[in-house]
């Protein structure tokens, strides 16, 4: 990968072990927010007053680390998660990234029977989609382009103003870099995970894009893919949602008057065009941006026409017709 085209960010520092282990308490417990594909997270305050989440993995100190990191650094877009530096030492590699106090969307979204501390509206999940896909989009657009290749709800973090954040863009690449054995931590039992990729053994856009349809269906329904075991091929998907939208299951409950028909049927035709198959049939991240644009634009059209939505209908099988 070529590194000369532009050096790291200006706010881009390799940290020393000192500093991350004061941020964190040594790495206590109490910091332990979570453990992804690099490793565990860690949320730190450094001397500065700046709040980060620092991932740690073990392993031997490489170049290909520093230079790999150092790229990343360069990859900045409003609907990504920062890189702000790196570590390596005592045994450990460390990546220090923006902190998001709200967490993924799976903290807001999934409808687990419980009051909800977020009520997310129907316009207020297509703001995110129409985030997340610019920040897919935006990874797409390099030369050469990042295939975020772990794509997933987990991954799209969101600020204080509910702007969606695509985080481990590129920590994929990274990883097969870095450790001889292949990744860790991505399950190959994954309801995001492109079945193509099993046929033709390599991760390329349209497998993002795949990842995007299944996180679009998430934000429709309010439920864990992890559940559904029909994804697979055009037939299996389609017989899915033609058999929720025939039991008025399809879409999440608490969305019930937040939006018109017409327009969710819209989304849900593009959610499963991100799914087709053969990949070669799906969008792009630049055009589904354009579609999704296209469909808030016309919901906010609609309700400020109609008012705040209308009551949920069957759709059946005229959503599959052109």
């Amino acid at each position: 990968m070529e590194l000369k085209r532009g050096g790291p960010s200006p706010s881009f520092k390799q940290f020393r072990m000192e500093e991350l282990e004061k941020a964190t308490r040594n790495f206590d417990e109490g910091n332990l927010i979570g453990c992804g594909s690099f490793g565990l997270v860690f949320k730190g305050l450094l001397c500065d007053g700046t709040v980060v989440a620092i991932k740690r993995r073990s392993g031997n100190p490489k170049q290909e680390f520093n230079e790999e990191v150092a790229y990343l650094s360069t990859i900045q877009h409003r609907n990504l998660v920062n890189l702000l530096g790196y570590c390596q030492d005592s045994g450990y590699s460390m990546l220090v990234f923006e902190y998001f106090p709200n967490g993924s969307m799976c903290n807001h979204l999934y409808d687990t029977g419980k009051d909800s501390a977020t009520k997310l509206e129907f316009k207020q999940r297509l703001s995110i989609a129409i985030g997340t896909a610019k920040g897919l989009s935006h990874l797409h657009g390099q030369r050469p382009s990042i295939i975020h290749g772990n794509f997933k709800t987990a991954n799209v973090l969101v600020d204080e103003d509910f702007i969606a954040k695509v985080a481990d863009a590129g920590i994929l690449k990274l990883l097969e870099k870095i450790d001889d054995a292949g990744p860790s931590g991505l399950s190959s039992v994954n309801a995001f995970r492109d079945p193509e990729i099993n046929q033709i053994g390599i991760l390329c856009e349209t497998s993002d894009v795949y990842s995007f349809g299944v996180f679009l269906l998430e934000l429709i329904t309010g439920k864990e893919a992890s559940h559904i075991d029909e994804f697979g091929s055009n037939q299996s998907i389609l017989e899915w949602v033609e058999k929720q939208l025939s039991s008025d299951q399809l879409v999440d409950h608490r969305l019930l008057g937040s939006f018109t028909a017409e327009v969710m049927r819209d989304l849900i035709k593009l959610a499963l065009r991100c799914m087709s198959f053969p990949g070669r049939y799906r969008p792009t991240m630049e055009t589904v941006v354009l579609d999704l644009e296209r469909i808030l634009e016309k919901e906010q059209m609609h309700t400020t026409v109609m008012g705040e939505g209308t009551s949920i209908v069957t759709l059946g099988s005229q959503l599959f017709t052109n």
